[in-house]
Order: structure tokens, then sequence, then C-alpha cells
């Protein structure tokens, strides 16, 4: 049997229904065996860079692994960026690179190259990747398949890139003489093995009068996003959703504060610094949800931090973050104990008060404002989002790109119960979402696709509407377009006096796009809002329309991001937190700056 048929034929019991390409001399083998089965399909796609975010976004979705094949050299150096999303978000994509033949390795040679095309694509993508691997013999095949699925299942999942030599895709191998490959837990990361924290964590709940959860993105990688709802009406504990687990629970739940972090409301940041227990599960807690100075983070609360990755919980002392219990275990394994062993919080204190002052935050500082409706000219950003939020089909999933753009998305797009809000959290290249849609509109072909992009990020991957008006996929793309580098224009007014260099077309040398006719050359229709008052209208017809779709939204002018916290400064209220004993009879608040 030939190694490149093994492969498909592996990939496809692995359950593989899919796979994003980009051709090239040495993973041409690997494509033609993957095209000659009628169970999976291959996408091809007009770079690497969008066939890894493609497979990203899909296995995002799915809940399966995302695949991505491409050649040696610039065919897999290319496939860096969207590596790295998988790797930061941890989401389990394995990519497949051809290499030059065996004997055009250089190996240990001084040499810079001896194989054409030839790059040492393993060293590059370790950094970034759970597991790299140069495969140059072919009786190895199938423990590496086999040792790549599950790590990239394994704990926190993540990628793994698989380089094989061309002649190695080309052997014929007996598989039933291949060595198979066996798993091994690497660390321990079951919950109940932990009796004594277990009884410490239901104590400080015991004791806890104004408790908020907060859940990351390692909830939905644990299979636990169906318990979540369960759990904080069992505890009758608030809760606040990081951007990775934005979409777990429907926005409108009593109990959610809103989203907390530099760039979110003040409802969820006021509950998440005025609490006295801390509950994180499936976060890293990273330094934009926590601010640049960690130790100002909840700086009365006690902390219960639960995480699948060991490496994420050494690292809060050295930052100067103190936790009162940091357990390396199971997300969905925690919340089910707390669901099963809710009967031991009988003797909580009343937190009616506490969900009272919640609510009122709630109602006191929404983030889009009336004035912003009542703008005659041009849209605002902020009254988009929500108009857009409230005509999106209940199974829409929403894919958002980077800078301004995913944040007015996180901040004023209200999630309800079966729709999906995904982007690449935590590298945030410019250009994800719109490959990553079509990752998306592959594996979920019947829900409605949005994609959100700015003018800037269109550019990054613009080649990729071919693809979308090729393959005939229902895609509604909304570029936000302020005709410039918005995010970046707003740190250089903070920064940079406002010189706007390399951010916008009057000063900055940016070339401007135009957006209309870039459409119409790719076969796909476009429309424009030019005002708010047109909002409902045209996005109803471009919702309803059953084709891909370019809408150009011209935004106002000099729209940015509120609020948000200025670098340097905690997430923390500018005045001090009140004694426990007279939180409830006098809490003030102040906007953050």
């Amino acid at each position: 049997m030939k190694v490149s048929d093994y492969i498909a034929k592996f990939l496809a019991e692995q359950g593989v229904e899919h796979c994003f390409v980009l051709t090239g001399g040495c993973i041409v083998h690997l494509i033609d065996s993957v095209a000659n089965r009628s169970d999976i399909e291959y996408i091809p796609m007009h770079h690497e860079q969008s066939c890894a975010m493609a497979a990203d976004a899909y296995a995002r979705i799915t809940g399966n692994i995302g695949i991505a094949l491409a050649t040696s050299g610039p065919g897999a150096t290319n496939l860096l960026t969207g590596t790295c999303c998988s790797y930061y978000d941890s989401i389990p994509v394995i990519t497949i690179t051809g290499q030059v033949p065996t004997n055009q390795l250089k190996r240990q040679s001084k040499s810079r190259q001896i194989g054409f095309q030839e790059t040492d694509v393993v060293s590059i993508f370790k950094p970034i990747t759970k597991y790299a691997t140069l495969i140059d013999d072919p009786s190895l095949i199938r423990y590496e398949l086999e040792k790549a699925f599950y790590l990239a299942r394994e704990g926190r999942p993540g990628p793994v890139l698989l380089d094989i030599c061309d002649d190695v895709q080309r052997a014929e191998i007996n598989p039933a003489q291949l060595r198979s490959f066996t798993a091994g837990e690497t660390y321990d990361i079951h919950f109940q093995r932990h009796e004594k924290e277990i009884g410490f964590i239901f104590e400080l709940i015991n004791q806890s009068a104004r408790p908020v959860f907060i859940f990351g993105g390692g909830v939905r990688s644990s299979g636990a996003t169906s318990e979540v709802a369960t759990v904080v009406e069992k505890l009758n504990i608030p809760f606040t959703l990081t951007w990775g687990a934005m979409d777990v629970v429907a926005h409108d739940h009593p109990l959610y504060t809103g989203g907390f972090g530099v760039t979110s409301g003040r409802p969820g940041n006021f509950a998440v610094q005025n609490a006295d227990l801390i509950i994180a599960i499936g976060t890293r807690l990273d330094t934009h949800e926590v601010g640049s100075n960690i130790g100002t983070f909840a700086r009365a609360a006690r902390k219960i931090i639960i995480d699948i990755d060991p490496a994420e919980q050494v690292k809060y002392e050295a930052m100067g973050m103190s936790a009162d219990v940091l357990l390396t275990v199971d997300a969905k394994e925690f919340i089910k104990t707390l669901i099963d062993r809710s009967g031991l919080l009988l003797n909580a204190p009343s937190r009616r008060n506490w969900h009272e002052t919640i609510s009122n935050w709630k109602h006191a500082y929404p983030i889009c404002l009336e004035e912003y409706k009542r703008q005659p000219h041009l849209v605002n950003p902020y009254v988009f989002v929500e108009k857009l939020a409230k005509l999106c089909d209940e199974n829409a999933i929403i894919i958002t790109d980077c800078g301004s753009n995913l944040i007015w998305t996180m901040q004023a797009f209200k999630i309800r119960t079966g729709q999906r809000l995904i982007s690449a959290f935590n590298h945030s290249p410019m250009g994800y979402s719109l490959p990553a849609s079509i990752g998306a509109s592959i594996s979920k072909s019947d829900n409605q696709i949005v994609c959100i992009i700015g003018d800037g990020g269109l550019q990054v991957n613009v080649q990729e509407l071919g693809v979308i008006h090729r393959n005939k996929l229902n895609i509604k793309i909304f570029v936000l377009n302020n005709h410039c580098h918005g995010i970046i224009q707003g740190t250089q007014d903070n920064w940079l006096g406002g010189r706007h260099h390399a951010s916008c077309p009057s000063t900055g040398k940016l070339p401007d796009c135009n957006v209309d006719a870039i459409s119409e050359a790719y076969g796909l229709k476009s429309l424009s809002i030019n005002t708010n008052a047109q909002l409902e209208a045209v996005l109803s017809e471009i919702l309803m329309t059953p084709e891909g779709f370019v809408c150009n939204v011209h935004l106002s002018d000099g729209a940015q991001i509120f609020p948000k916290l200025l670098y340097g400064r905690p997430i923390e209220d500018s005045h001090p937190l009140l004694p426990r004993d007279e939180f409830h009879r006098n809490m003030i608040v102040a906007p953050i700056t």
C-alpha cells in the first residue's frame, strides 16, 4: 500500500471529512490520495496561511481535528501564522507538510540548503506546536499519525505538525507490519483524587458573600459547555466569560455579569474587582483579562484557579498574584463535582444584595449608548453590532477578525442560545476571519455564517473571496470600513501625539481599497451601508440572501473602543474597596478610565 494512500485512509477512519490544501511538488501525492477517496473532500485555498486558519475554525466548530496540507519550503512556512492561532487558543489541528526526498535533506550538513525548497520546518514549528517531527522512514507512519492525533486532543489541545518526505509519501508499505503508538497519561488531571482541596473549595464558597465564576475556553475544550449554566444556577453564583468562552451561555442569563478585561464593559469588571471569591475555570487569566499589573486583579478576593496545563499554574506567583487553590485538573470533572456536591452549600450566606448590585450595574452601564444611535451620518460600530446580533439566526456562527472590529463585537454582540462566536483570540492576526469563515461554512453548511472584518484585515487574505465564490459558500462578509487601521490610530493618539504613520491613507501612506470593486472582481455581490438608519433594512436583505455577500459598512470618523483601559493602569475602581460588612450599605463604584 502506498504511504499517501495509508495516510488518507487513516484520516478517514479518524472521522476527518475535509482537508484544506494548497498544492505543491512535495504534497501532490497525499492530495491525490485524499482526492481518490469518496469520504474526504479537499478544499483548495489560495494561501497556505488560509489553509491553517480554515482548519483552525473547522476544528473549533466541529470539535473534531482540523487538517491542513501544504508543500515544503515556502508552503510550510506560510502555515506559521495560522498554526500560532491554534496553539495559543488550544485548538486541535494537524498540519501535514511535504518535505524534499530523504536523499536531499541537509541533516547535519552546514550547507544552508541541499534540496530545492528545503527548509527545516520542524525546528521552526516546535515552539508553536505540541509536537513536530520529520518522517523520513515509511515504517514510522502509523506510529506518528496515531501519536499526532493523540497529542492534538490530549490534555490541553493544540496543533501538531508532521513533515513527511516526498519519497516516504510515495513508498510502498505493508500496514500489518507497522508499529503502533501507545498513549500514556502525562499528568494527573482527575479532580476526584483531590479530596482535601475539594473540602477547602466548598468551605471558601460557603464563606463567600460576593463570589464570581470566570469561565474560559478550557470549558469548551473539556466538553463542559452544557454544565456551565447548571453549575451557576445550582450554586446561585454570578459568572463572567472570557472571549474564548463568550458563546458558552446566552447573554440574557440573569446571572451573567457581562465580559471583563481591559476592553470589556464595566459591569463585569466591577463584579470581578469587588468579588470576595473568584473561581476561574479553564482560563489562563492573560493580561488582556487581568491588566498589565496582575497583582491588582480582584484585589480582595480569595482565588480558586482550575487549569489543565500545569505550566499556566506556576506563572502566577512570579507575576505577583497569589491564589488560595491552584489545581491542574479537568474543567468538566471539576464543574460536575461542584454540581454533584452542591448540597454541601446550604450554609452559604444570602447573596441577594450582590445579585441586585450586579443587575444595577448592567442597567447603568450599557455598551451601546443612546447617543450613538442618534448619529445622523455614517455608521456607529456599536449600533451596527447590536443590530446585527438581533437579526442573526439562532444557529448563526459569527467569526470576527482582529483589532477594533474584534473588540466591538466582543463588547456588543449579545449571544443567544445556539449561536457560536469565534476568533483567533490570542494570536489575533489580521485576515483570520475570512478563511476561518470558509472553514466554518464547510463544516456547518446549513448554519448562517457571518464574517466580521475590517478593511485592513480584508486585504490580508482577500484572495479567499475566490474560494467562497468557487464553492458557492453562503457567507455574509461585513467589512467595518474606517479606511484606516483604527485601533493603531487609537494607540498613536494616546502615545505618539496623533501621528498616524502607516495607519491612514491621508498622512500615513496607507493604500485604501475599493471594497465593492474587489467583491465584483471575485464574483460576489455587494451593498453598502452609510448610516445607522439604513442598518435594519440592508442587514435584513443581506442575511436573507441565499448566497455569499459582501457588505461595505462605512464607519463614523474616528470610531474608537469604549471603555478601554490605558496600558499600565490596573483594572480597579478609583475608590478603595469597602469593608465587607459595609459593602451592601454603601457601594460606591467609579467608572473605569
